[in-house]
């Protein structure tokens, strides 16, 4: 990734509504310099073509057929965050610590308020090396199931981050115009983000395990998930030997991991918690 001289950074970012049984918020980000952007997306809009995906890539989509095209595509992937031209960032919350305390307001307005923070914090960007004359940061979401007032004061909040002390000394600017909505069918990065978060919250909610009601094994599109899950893991813990997907990445004796590690996972914990073994995957069974 380069680090010195990007004038923007862009961030493609991505959720998931879906409620685990233990592990539920999932939000993605992909994060590519400006410089790289079109490169980057050139190739991997190729690779799609090579492998004849001429469609949106989903994980949703995912099955025993496609497999092989997706591990192919996945590994095109992982290859341009391996070469430093793309950071990956996952949070998610799990279950067993249940926020206490929350407002109906805190409970309406969570969606937004849980990207905002992963926005904040997930990337690192207070520790971007400050470049003359600043740094744009552009933000990208897939639509956002809401009301246009909500939508827009969540981009106000967005927009105040770069007045925060951290933005401000990192040089961090964010323009009206750059926190945008868009339509991940039309960007190859939201896509692969889309099946990387899939992977994710398939595995930490051992939905691998699920069975079809009256089999007594596991339906081919699970296992053909379950594969590319694997695939993944494997492109991960390459560039992060040892990773654990369900605790939030260290910083590996690098002070500035969080920004300079191409992959991270963060296991969101609010300040106040009950714990709830229960909801634990040991607590509540398999």
């Amino acid at each position: 990734m380069a680090a010195e001289g990007e004038r923007e950074y862009l961030i493609f970012c991505d959720e998931s509504a879906i409620d685990g049984k233990y592990y539920c918020n999932f939000y993605g980000g992909v994060l590519v310099p400006g410089s790289q952007h079109r490169l980057v997306s050139e190739r991997l809009e190729r690779e799609k073509l090579s492998l004849n995906l001429f469609g949106e890539v989903k994980w949703e989509k995912v099955t025993e057929q496609y497999l092989p095209k997706y591990q192919k595509l996945v590994t095109a992937f992982f290859r341009e965050v391996a070469s430093g031209h793309l950071k990956v960032r996952v949070m998610f919350r799990q279950k067993a610590h249940r926020p206490r305390g929350l407002t109906s307001e805190d409970l309406e307005l969570q969606y937004f308020k849980l990207y905002y923070q992963f926005v904040k914090h997930a990337f690192g960007l207070h520790l971007i090396p400050r470049r003359e004359g600043g740094t744009k940061l552009r933000l990208y979401f897939d639509r956002i199931p809401d009301t246009k007032e909500k939508v827009a004061q969540f981009k106000a909040f967005l927009l105040s981050l770069q007045q925060s002390k951290p933005f401000r000394e990192a040089g961090l600017a964010i323009a009206p115009e750059d926190v945008t909505e868009i339509r991940s069918s039309d960007h190859v990065l939201a896509q692969c983000l889309d099946v990387v978060l899939g992977a994710m919250q398939f595995r930490l909610n051992n939905w691998h395990l699920q069975k079809l009601p009256g089999q007594r094994v596991r339906g081919r599109r699970t296992r053909a998930k379950e594969a590319l899950y694997k695939t993944i893991l494997a492109e991960v813990r390459h560039l992060l030997p040892g990773f654990n997907i369900g605790t939030t990445t260290g910083t590996r004796g690098d002070a500035k991991g969080r920004w300079n590690h191409p992959y991270r996972h963060w296991c969101f914990q609010p300040r106040d918690t009950v714990f709830d073994a229960a909801m634990t995957k040991r607590g509540g069974g398999r």
